[in-house]
C-alpha cells in the first residue's frame, strides 16, 4: 500500500497542516507528497526534511486547483493506495472529486489511521471528544481527511526528496480562474500556530468588550481567538474562530475569557497542553477541561491580569 499525502502551498511554504499530515504517513512507510503550488527548491527540501521520499508537483497557477489537480492524482493512484488529507478547504475540495471520480468514499475528520490488512481503519472523536469511534475501509483507493493537529509537524532530518512535475489536464469548459486575491494583513502570533491563545466569549459582554482579550494577547504575545457566538453577532471575523466548525488549537497555553464552555467551542481547544478559564458562573462547562479556574466578572479579573503582567 503506497502512502500519499495532500500538502497545500501557504505563502510560499509548505501549509503546516501538510507537514503534520507528513509526521503520520512516514510512520506508514515511505511517503509521496502531492505538492499544489508554484513550489521551489527550498519548499521540496523542508519537505524532504518532514519524511518526504518523493514529490509530484502540481502547480494550477491561476486555476482553481481542485477540479484538475483532482483528475491528475486519480491518473496516478492505485487501488491499493492511501493518500491523506487535512481537514481543510482545498483538500476537502480535492478529496470529494477525486472520490467521486473513483468511486469509492472518503472516511473525514479523522483524528489516526493506520493499514490493517489490505484496508484501513480510523479514528473519529464523538460527543466533544469524550468518545472515540472507529471506522474502516477495505476497498481502495483510501481516502482519509485528517484534523488540524492530530500530529505534531516535526523534522526529521530526511535526504533531498525526488520531484517529478505533472503537468494538469487542459482546462474544462466548467472550469474556473482566480482572476485577484487579496492578502489578510495579520500581525503577531498565527491563531493555529500560536504558543499562547486568548479567546473570548459571550460573556465579555459587548464587541467593545474584546479589547480585553487584544490587550490580553499583546501584553503575552499571543493569538487572539473567539467563539462561535461572537464571531456570528459580528463582534470579531470568522478567522478567528474556534471550534469544531473554525479552527483546532493546540497551545502550550488557552485561557478562555468569558466562554461557557460549549461542546462546539470545546472540540476545537481540549487538547490544549494548559487550560486557563474566566468565567463568573462557577458551574460554566468550561471548567471541566480547565487546569486553572478562576470564578469572577472578567471585566474584573482581566485588567487585574493585564495589569500585574505589565508590572513585571
Amino acid at each position: 500500500m503506497a502512502t500519499y499525502v495532500f500538502v497545500e502551498e501557504e505563502d510560499g511554504a509548505p501549509s503546516t497542516l501538510g507537514l503534520e499530515l507528513l509526521a503520520k504517513a512516514r510512520d506508514l512507510g515511505d511517503a509521496t507528497v502531492f505538492y499544489v503550488g508554484s513550489g521551489s527548491d527550498e519548499t521540496f527540501a523542508e519537505l524532504g526534511n518532514h519524511g518526504a521520499a518523493s514529490i509530484v508537483h502540481l502547480d494550477p497557477g491561476d486555476r482553481l486547483p481542485a477540479a484538475p489537480v483532482a483528475e491528475a492524482i486519480g491518473a496516478r493512484v492505485g487501488a491499493e493506495d492511501l493518500i491523506l488529507f487535512g481537514q481543510a478547504y482545498t483538500d476537502r475540495d480535492v478529496a470529494g472529486r477525486l472520490a467521486a471520480r473513483l468511486g469509492v468514499g472518503v472516511l473525514s475528520n479523522a483524528s489516526d489511521v493506520r493499514q490493517v490488512g489490505g484496508g484501513v481503519e480510523t479514528d473519529h472523536e464523538i460527543f466533544g471528544g469524550t468518545r472515540i469511534v472507529t471506522a474502516a475501509a477495505g476497498q481502495g483507493p483510501f481516502l482519509v481527511l485528517i484534523r488540524p493537529k492530530s500530529f505534531a509537524a516535526e523534522p526529521v532530518g530526511g535526504g533531498k526528496p525526488t520531484v517529478d512535475v505533472v503537468d494538469l489536464p487542459a482546462p474544462g469548459s466548467s472550469e474556473a480562474t482566480v482572476t485577484a486575491s487579496q492578502t489578510e494583513e495579520r500581525e503577531g502570533p498565527q491563531l493555529g500556530d500560536a504558543k499562547i491563545v486568548v479567546s473570548g466569549g459571550r460573556g465579555l459582554g459587548s464587541a467593545d468588550a474584546y479589547g480585553l482579550v487584544e490587550s490580553l494577547g499583546k501584553t503575552l504575545d499571543a493569538a487572539t481567538g473567539a467563539t462561535r457566538a461572537i464571531v456570528d453577532s459580528g463582534w470579531v471575523p470568522y478567522a478567528k474562530q474556534v471550534g469544531q466548525t473554525g479552527k483546532t488549537v493546540k497551545p502550550d497555553v488557552y485561557i478562555a475569557c468569558g466562554i461557557s464552555g460549549a461542546m462546539q467551542h470545546l472540540v476545537g481547544m481540549k487538547d490544549s497542553m494548559t487550560i486557563i478559564a474566566i468565567n463568573k458562573d462557577p458551574d460554566a462547562p468550561i471548567f471541566s477541561v480547565a487546569d486553572l479556574g478562576v470564578v469572577g466578572d472578567v471585566h474584573n479579573v482581566m485588567p487585574k491580569l493585564i495589569e500585574a503582567l505589565e508590572s513585571r
